[in-house]
């Protein structure tokens, strides 16, 4: 018996110190606790979303700045993750407006397999908790892309227009504004030109300078 014990108490101490078994902040919601703690009025708009979105407040911070506009976007972060956030990030700051464009990552298998009902499933979840808690909602599409350089297997191209698709119906019966920002910034191949991302993905400055004049007049 006292064998069989010790046996099992090793084999569990083996696999609660495994780096995978660790507790981990699988939401980042470290990422902008700080940050939320420091918000002392209502902001115009939050903007939720991956690293595209991150890098828009990195790269353009006085448009944030100068509109009242808080960026809570995560690299790499699929819309489970954002999802699971959103509370802390969005629901707790009772902004006017949340401004979501999420679902790249997913597509991308960032977080495993998902399938493109599921990516929009979690979109909507995100919308329909900001229109319960009376903040209205502007639904971006997925910027375009042809490629992921760290997921090369896949071709994104086509599920990226599929789920617009279905985000664009959703917003037209739920009576919430579609930014189609694919439609202005997509090459034939449904990829985001080198002039507006040297990665095909991420925006340059120049790109989240042709968004922002597409979404602005959402903001109202």
């Amino acid at each position: 018996m006292n064998r069989m014990f010790i046996f099992w108490a090793a084999m569990i101490a083996a696999v609660m110190s495994c780096p995978e078994m660790k507790a981990q902040d699988w939401a980042d919601f470290k990422a902008y606790s700080q940050a939320n703690s420091e918000v002392v009025s209502k902001p115009a708009a939050v903007f939720m979303g991956d690293s595209i979105t991150e890098g828009w407040g990195r790269q353009d911070g006085s448009f944030f700045s100068d509109n009242g506009f808080l960026c809570r976007g995560i690299s790499g972060q699929t819309t489970s993750h954002m999802l699971v956030r959103f509370r802390r990030d969005v629901l707790d700051l009772s902004p006017k407006y949340v401004v979501i464009m999420a679902g790249t990552n997913d597509i991308a298998q960032n977080n495993g397999i998902i399938s493109l009902e599921n990516i929009v499933g979690n979109i909507i979840s995100m919308c329909e908790l900001a229109k319960l808690h009376k903040i209205k909602v502007i639904l971006c599409s997925i910027t375009p892309a042809d490629r992921y350089w760290w997921r090369k297997e896949v071709e994104p191209a086509a599920a990226i227009m599929e789920v617009n698709g279905m985000l664009r119906d959703y917003a037209k019966s739920a009576r919430i504004p579609y930014v189609d920002f694919h439609s202005v910034l997509a090459d034939n191949g449904g990829g985001l030109p080198e002039k507006y991302a040297a990665d095909g993905v991420h925006p340059n400055l120049e790109c989240y300078k042709i968004m922002e004049s597409v979404l602005l007049p959402y903001i109202r």
